[in-house]
């Protein structure tokens, strides 16, 4: 087996078991001369509760998580083609990615309680984040690793998104090693090479307005998926302190009945110590009476003797 597939084997463990699997893996990654490999696993922090919910729905329900970064590429086109001036409509691919998170979201909290986590509000919240940055980045060069998060992941700023976004002739950012966030880069101004011919005043005029409602639709689109995002994560919110009170209420009816339930078991059990009580004197009281039966006729008996 290969390290990679060790390595994603891990983040496929449940919590409890992650840390011994992760030293035995470095330690037998030395032990076979590859230390450099070893040291990069033996330093591998245990994901969060939230990450690691996040893990398991990429491994174990990798349709609907595919369908979900597929709503978020659906989504950046839609804003490309708005910041390149055309008609887009980006409510649809923004329902569907909606639908897409809270399909999600709930499948990682069946797993979270699956695994006796409870699946708290800030818990659920830090997931939907989590979810909601995946489906921004997609594939794109220094996304988060998928399945191996060893971290809440935030979405990208303004910027950042900006720059997961093809405007005119960028195609995209280089490759990078995987962090948190995509850094925007600008387009670099062109050297001065002699005289340049400068704008018209108008057509300048024109350009900046265009770049400024470029700037403005992509904007726009960041504050809806935030306000969607947001309320998405209060309506979770209530729905779990919604359930949290139903459950409250029900232990408090079970310790109640359960107090009855003491209440006459106490009771039950000091009527049968009066029973047992009562019983030993009644049977006390007929051996007396037995015994005195035995002593009347071994009397009449007697006296029936010296009569004859």
């Amino acid at each position: 087996m290969s390290q990679a597939s060790d390595v994603d084997d891990l983040f496929k463990l449940p919590p409890g078991e992650f840390t011994a699997a992760r030293n035995a893996l470095a330690a037998k990654l030395k032990k076979s001369g590859r230390d450099e490999e070893a040291g990069r696993v033996k330093t591998l922090p245990k994901p969060p509760a939230s990450a690691w919910a996040v893990n398991q729905v990429y491994w174990r329900h990798r349709k609907p998580f595919d369908q979900l970064l597929a709503a978020g590429e659906r989504f950046r086109k839609a804003q490309a083609a708005q910041l390149a001036g055309k008609s887009a409509n980006l409510r649809a691919p923004l329902d569907e990615r909606r639908q897409a998170l809270s399909a999600l979201s709930k499948i990682a909290a069946d797993v979270l309680r699956e695994h006796g986590y409870t699946a708290t509000p800030d818990t659920m919240r830090r997931v939907n984040t989590t979810l909601e940055a995946l489906a921004t980045y997609g594939s794109h060069p220094g996304a988060p690793p998928a399945g191996r998060l060893t971290y809440d992941v935030d979405p990208p700023g303004f910027e950042a998104l900006t720059a997961l976004v093809p405007r005119g002739s960028r195609a995209g950012l280089k490759g990078t090693e995987p962090t948190r966030v995509i850094p925007f880069q600008r387009k670099a101004p062109e050297p001065r090479a002699g005289k340049k011919k400068k704008l018209d005043p108008k057509e300048q005029a024109r350009h900046d307005a265009e770049e400024r409602k470029a700037q403005l639709a992509a904007a726009r689109a960041a504050v809806q998926e935030a306000e969607r995002t947001l309320r998405a994560a209060r309506k979770a919110a209530a729905e779990a302190e919604g359930a949290l009170k139903k459950v409250a209420a029900k232990a408090k009816d079970a310790e109640r009945v359960k107090a009855g339930i003491e209440k006459k078991f106490e009771k039950a059990s000091a009527d049968a110590d009066a029973a047992r009580l009562e019983a030993r004197r009644v049977a006390s009281e007929a051996e007396d009476a037995a015994q005195a039966v035995e002593d009347a006729e071994r009397a009449l008996d007697k006296a029936k003797k010296e009569l004859a």
